[in-house]
């Protein structure tokens, strides 16, 4: 032993095996922003706990961007919260998956899973041309289009990790707009469906199919009552499961521009976007013991938030007044296409 001391300490110090400062520097440059990201998520969960309509998504956001605009903030953040925005962003929509069963979304028959495709693709077909029309980017109008057409802002994020748009003002704008119209259908599709004299499954129905969030799904379905709730979540969670084709269509677009201009090809199918489906298929198999269903929902919920923390932390109010008025006509009549194709396709299956 003696001997193998004396070798090591004989043993000149540029031949010894040591961590390297340069993998240690980078890790200890995320720490600030990423201790943030939590005190963040922590007052966001809390909040939602206690207003659970009151998505902890949009929380964390709001929290982000009054951070930015309010206080000053150090560069030392930097580092952890462009980390927590695109990578912490992906693992969050790859557990996403484990939140969906396949058979329940077979569960409610050929004429509703039809409903949802045509929700999905004439959601965004159309939410694409209008924006068009109206001169607006075209990661702006894709943000907005998946993000009213599927999920809200857990696909605006899904979007904002395969296109990678310059500008996270755009994110945070379509994610805002997500909420706001959200939330503005509550109360309006039960009393909508109402006046429509619809019966609680078709007024299910119908919120699950138009209404942007799953938090926002889940307070108009308490809302309308009558056993409207479960159907209405059944149907939200088809339309994320349509997150999955929808990213590799985008991804298989920006590929063939990316070749087009010469710059680097994207990949085929973002890797986080095959996680997603690879949980979907666990779950769907019963290989996922519910105990871990139950976690890895709380660990998405609290990684989304971050994510979306962090990029309302890189907004200033200052330029995002300026986005004008064109966004916000989108996204009312991209609401508009949603809600409608959805109320004609339940009049046709119900």
């Amino acid at each position: 032993m003696r001997v193998g001391i004396l070798d090591s300490m004989s043993t000149p110090a540029s031949e010894r095996i040591t961590p390297s400062p340069a993998l240690r520097r980078p890790i200890r440059g995320l720490l600030p922003g990423l201790a943030l990201c939590a005190v963040a998520v922590g007052v966001a969960l809390a909040v939602n706990r206690l207003i659970p309509a009151v998505s902890a998504l949009l929380i964390a956001i709001v929290l982000g961007v009054m951070l930015r605009n309010l206080v000053p903030l150090s560069t030392m953040f930097d580092a952890g919260l462009a980390f927590a925005a695109k990578k912490l962003l992906r693992v969050g929509v790859v557990l996403l998956g484990l939140q969906l069963v396949v058979g329940d979304v077979l569960g409610l028959g050929f004429g509703v899973v039809l409903l949802v495709i045509a929700i999905v693709v004439g959601g965004i077909a159309a939410t694409m041309l209008i924006g068009k029309l109206m001169g607006i980017s075209f990661t702006q109008r894709l943000l907005i289009a998946c993000g009213f057409s599927i999920c809200g802002a857990a696909a605006v994020a899904a979007v904002d990790g395969v296109v990678e748009p310059d500008d996270d003002e755009e994110v945070v704008t379509a994610i805002a707009l997500v909420v706001l119209f959200g939330t503005l259908m509550i109360p309006l599709v039960p009393l909508a469906a109402g006046a429509l004299g619809l019966t609680a499954h078709s007024a299910g129905l119908w919120a699950g199919g138009s209404i942007h969030e799953v938090a926002q799904v889940v307070a108009a379905g308490g809302i309308i009552g009558g056993g409207a709730l479960g159907v209405a979540v059944v149907v939200k969670l088809a339309r994320v499961l349509m997150l999955a084709p929808v990213m590799a269509v985008v991804s298989a677009v920006r590929r063939r521009q990316s070749a087009g201009s010469g710059g680097k090809r994207s990949p085929i199918m973002p890797l986080f976007v095959v996680g997603f489906i690879a949980m979907v298929a666990l779950r769907s198999f019963g290989i996922v013991p519910a105990p871990i269903v139950d976690a890895a929902s709380v660990v998405q919920n609290a990684l989304l938030a971050a994510a979306m923390f962090a990029l309302g932390a890189g907004v200033k109010i200052r330029s995002l007044v300026t986005v004008g008025p064109r966004p916000f006509a989108l996204a009312a009549c991209s609401t508009l296409v949603v809600s409608g194709i959805a109320l004609a396709g339940v009049m046709l299956v119900a």
